[in-house]
């Protein structure tokens, strides 16, 4: 099975995912560079995501993996968009995603989306939305 024939769980059945209602950090800290890499770690499992603020100035939040190859997006902290920050980038295989829903407009997974994780802000803080908030949400 090549890696973009692979299932893609649910985010919440992914080892060490974050509980609903799980503080992920400050607005502003993803208004610093457009976006913010955040992991959680539970033993030898991990998980990893990102925030990322779009034009209309509600951060979405996506699973850091590539649909394609299944590696993290980025390679440097919190780098993962484009210069101009109008898209998110694979650092791997310059795959681009909308930032608005995480569909891949190109590269070698053209038409899969990031799997997203649904969030609410309360204040200036982003959190994993309770579950009465994630209905509905993609």
């Amino acid at each position: 099975m090549t890696p973009s024939q692979m299932h893609l769980p649910d985010w919440q059945e992914m080892d060490a995912a974050p509980e609903q209602g799980t503080r992920l950090c400050s607005l502003d800290a993803i208004n610093a560079s457009g976006a913010k890499g955040i992991d959680f770690e539970n033993g030898d499992k991990r998980f990893s995501l990102f925030l990322v603020m779009a034009k209309d100035s509600k951060p979405r939040a996506y699973v850091n993996r590539c649909p394609h190859a299944g590696t993290p997006l980025e390679i440097f902290p919190d780098r993962f968009l484009t210069r101009g920050r109008d898209a998110i980038v694979c650092a791997s295989h310059g795959a681009r995603f909308r930032i608005e829903d995480g569909l891949c407009t190109s590269g070698p997974c053209a038409g899969k989306h990031l799997t997203k994780i649904p969030i609410e802000t309360i204040g200036s803080n982003a959190y994993i939305a309770r579950a009465q908030n994630s209905r509905g949400s993609k």
